[in-house]
């Protein structure tokens, strides 16, 4: 795990800065990797890549950053892991290859020099990479399926800039910092921004599953390797599997993430996805187990209490375990480095920023997440509320205006019984969508018009094109649970969990891998998951051996920060609830407050 930067000139004189550009993008980095700091530049100073390490595999020098290959002169910078690195490395070896490394990187250069842009059809991992073509000169860059790793650009029609994260590139001096319109929306309507986008007009995200080749014209092209709505709509054309097969492909998936030359812990909470985990971990043959939870004394005797039964699990399992409790006081002093680490603003990541920084003091470099476990099997309350939803409001088909006319006479009482949102019950109800962002969203579209300037919503609202886009997501899928899967995918775990996952776990030194989110076992489950009786999360606990847990309420892990807003004599704080912290954290984010 790494942070990753370079710059490509391609139009105009040769660069004589670009060196000290890509130092300044890298060195904002620095937490992202500790181990080491490398830099290459191309003889005619026109393109240099820098590199942040953290050493996860192979930890000698041979390992290092920038590399440069044997089979062809290309350079690469890489960041995150390639889980079937042992594999390739094997095919390519029988191939006549040879390799001075035991890294991952490596075999990357190797696939490049054999597959070329074709090379990503055949990882398996979470990663984001630049390679430097020496024949062509092109830049080549990849991401993976779900987009766990990002990679940011910037393109000025004459330099291309890209990095891992938005503030890097901001640091460098040469990338505008003017607010996205269409971002601006769709982070009040979800509560982070929706990718492509970022939270600048000038810089954009990679879509995940996809390579970018620029050619020494300026010419991007673009090519999508892997979609998650591809291999969701391909999923009737498989067979099933058994039931039994679930746990075959978990474990076949955790023993992929336990790849390392470092040790690797598991967060371990009450939950059936962490649990599952972490046992599959110690069947794995791992051969030292250790798990780590974080407590509140705000939740000790409550059900959102972790600790005990995080506790007891990890007895079960013999495991070397850890109990962190977090404070009022932590959460005072961490807010300022918190918000200055926080990439693109969010309503979420504390609790991430939290896990991540006790590990960190454990001496931890790597940890496994149950994030995705929710996703794949059925674990939110959208996956049984939107159906229920869509059939309440389609009764009210016959009536064209009766949804505005709902939303207009329930809007002064709904908010007593349920959450205000649900006065568009009727008008956005009726789909698959517009259920899902009832459900999900922070802000409803015609509130909207009470925290944006009336221009940037405008503009903004009709380049996101927000109901179409999900429409996308989902079009081509046959069922309610593949619909549902595939928004909670792509927009609220991409743009929001995985995002906050790598920020605020890089920002303490710590790589957090998500063995439930990884393509093959999306390709395994798909067909299971479009059959008529998909395996939800008790029926995983159930196959794994946890049956104890199959009937326990989610809880799912939260924070006190509602609490600890407030000072403590009870006085209400600048932001308490999610809306309010929404404008908090943009204006952190902006250095400006938008509302008209």
């Amino acid at each position: 795990m790494c942070g990753i930067a370079g710059i490509y000139t391609y139009a105009g004189d040769p660069n004589p800065g670009i060196s000290r550009e890509v130092l300044v993008i890298r060195d904002h980095m620095a937490a992202r990797g500790p181990d080491g700091a490398g830099l290459w530049t191309s003889p005619n100073n026109r393109v240099a890549f820098g590199h942040r390490r953290l050493a996860i595999i192979d930890l000698r020098e041979e390992g290092a950053q920038p590399m440069v290959d044997r089979f062809g002169g290309h350079t690469i910078v890489f960041n995150g892991e390639i889980y079937n690195y042992l594999e390739l490395k094997s095919e390519l070896t029988s191939k006549g290859y040879v390799f001075r490394s035991e890294s991952d990187t490596e075999v990357l250069l190797a696939m490049y020099a054999e597959c070329g842009s074709g090379m990503c059809d055949r990882l398996r991992g979470m990663y984001t990479f630049a390679i430097h073509d020496a024949k062509s000169g092109d830049l080549f860059l990849g991401r993976d399926p779900y987009g766990i790793k990002p990679l940011y650009f910037a393109d000025d029609g004459k330099t291309f800039r890209f990095a891992s994260q938005v503030k890097a590139l901001v640091a460098g001096g040469a990338v505008g910092t003017k607010p996205d319109s269409a971002s601006l929306v769709g982070y009040h309507l979800w509560g982070s921004i929706p990718e492509p986008r970022t939270i600048f007009r000038d810089i954009r995200a990679l879509p995940p599953g996809s390579t970018l080749r620029i050619d020494s014209r300026g010419n991007h092209h673009r090519s999508e390797f892997c979609s998650i709505q591809a291999v969701l709509r391909d999923a009737h054309n498989h067979p099933a599997g058994s039931r039994a097969d679930v746990r075959t492909h978990l474990l076949d998936t955790v023993r992929h993430h336990l790849i390392a030359d470092v040790p690797v812990a598991v967060f371990l909470s009450a939950g059936i996805d962490s649990q599952v985990i972490a046992k599959l971990v110690a069947e794995s043959g791992h051969a030292d187990l250790r798990t780590l939870t974080v407590g509140f004394h705000e939740f000790t005797g409550t059900p959102q209490d972790e600790v005990p039964l995080a506790e007891a699990g990890a007895r079960k399992l013999g495991a070397n375990h850890t109990t962190r409790f977090v404070t009022r006081e932590d959460f005072q002093d961490d807010m300022a480095p918190f918000l200055s680490a926080m990439d693109q603003p969010t309503i979420d990541a504390f609790n991430t920023w939290c896990v991540s920084k006790v590990a960190a003091a454990c001496g931890m470099k790597v940890c496994l997440s149950g994030l995705g476990g929710d996703e794949l099997f059925s674990g939110y309350g959208t996956f049984r509320d939107i159906p229920r939803i869509n059939r309440l409001a389609r009764t009210a088909a016959p009536f064209p205006l009766m949804g505005k006319a709902f939303r207009w006479l329930s809007a002064g009482w709904i908010g007593k019984f349920t959450s205000p949102k649900y006065a568009g019950l009727f008008e956005l109800g009726r789909s698959t969508e517009g259920a899902w962002l009832l459900h999900r969203g922070l802000f409803m579209p015609w509130e909207l018009p009470g925290l944006l300037p009336a221009e940037i919503l405008r503009d903004g609202w009709a380049e996101l094109d927000p109901m179409v886009r999900m429409a996308e997501t989902t079009a081509g899928l046959k069922t309610d649970t593949l619909r549902i899967a595939a928004l909670e995918m792509c927009w609220y775990m991409r743009n929001q969990l995985l995002r906050d996952s790598d920020w605020a776990g890089m920002a303490h030194s710590l790589e957090i891998r998500v063995p439930l989110v990884d393509i093959q076992l999306l390709r395994n489950l798909a067909p299971m998951l479009a059959g008529p009786q998909p395996p939800v999360k008790s029926d995983v606990a159930t196959l794994c051996g946890l049956a104890e847990l199959a009937k326990r309420p989610k809880t799912g892990f939260s924070t006190p920060v509602r609490s600890w807003f407030s000072s403590p004599d009870g006085t209400a704080a600048p932001a308490r609830g999610l809306r309010d912290w929404s404008r908090f954290a943009l204006r952190a984010a902006i250095g400006q407050d938008l509302r008209p």
